[in-house]
């Protein structure tokens, strides 16, 4: 796997104050497993690469300093979110659900044609998953 080059181009990166909790939390709620977890010589997680059908997302344990000059993370107050494309959100859903995740969104129908809900993670931030897949950009 590590051999293989990704077509994805963005990456989001969420920093965590408790990286394992998280890469255990989100891989029992939301589905995604682990791809690749490098620590430093005390154990904490400096970078990790979780995946879900095929995209990546990225994380790392959050700096009391702050990251890349900012502050202590702010989920509830961030206008960051993340949408994963998923083809089955109802057991997408139901899983969340069982595992505790907030749903701030309930499961919906929506206008544009999408089927999706909103949650919370353990950390407060913010993730939607539904059917909607931007089409793809004109050559």
């Amino acid at each position: 796997m590590a051999d293989q080059v990704s077509s994805q181009t963005f990456f989001p990166v969420i920093r965590y104050r408790d990286p394992d909790a998280a890469i255990e939390w989100l891989g029992r709620a939301f589905g995604l497993s682990e791809r690749v977890v490098y620590r430093d010589d005390s154990g904490t997680v400096m970078h990790a690469e979780l995946e879900l059908d095929g995209g990546t997302i990225m994380l790392g344990q959050a700096d009391s300093a702050g990251w890349m000059g900012g502050g202590e993370p702010q989920p509830l107050a961030s206008t960051v979110s993340l949408y994963v494309v998923l083809g089955d959100p109802d057991s997408h859903h139901d899983r969340a659900v069982e595992a505790g995740a907030t749903i701030v969104r309930e499961l919906t129908d929506q206008s544009y044609g999408s089927r999706e809900y909103s949650a919370r993670d353990l950390e407060g931030n913010l993730w939607s998953f539904g059917t909607y897949r931007p089409p793809a950009a004109d050559d």
